[in-house]
């Protein structure tokens, strides 16, 4: 999804390329990827537009909503959708720098205010 909100749109051979340059190790397969879409066009996240041969894949999600739907299912699933857990999941995992901090405080603060 995120080389198809990227790019606008995409082959599957586009969409092995372009994995491939963001990842270490082996590409993935180019049928993995086929299989892949084919499982997010049934989903309903694409669709796909015949071009000359081969097949043009662009999403119909928008990036905001399917995160939103992505935070909301891991929020129910694992953490009995409280908000505070997931946070505090998060914070315990991952050391935080200064900046991070900072826009953490400024997002709670205009979190309270409004």
């Amino acid at each position: 999804m995120q080389v198809l909100w990227d790019k606008g749109t995409a082959t599957v051979s586009e969409v092995v390329e372009a994995v491939s340059k963001n990842t270490k190790g082996a590409p993935p397969a180019y049928s993995t990827v086929l299989t892949t879409l084919r499982i997010l066009e049934r989903k309903g996240y694409v669709r796909h537009t015949k071009e000359s041969r081969a097949f043009v894949y662009h999403p119909v999600v928008h990036r905001d909503k399917a995160t939103e739907t992505a935070i909301a299912h891991l929020l129910h699933r694992f953490f009995d959708n409280s908000v505070d857990r997931l946070v505090l999941n998060l914070m315990e995992r991952k050391t935080l720098n200064a900046e991070t901090i900072r826009r953490l405080r400024k997002r709670i603060e205009e979190k309270k205010s409004s």
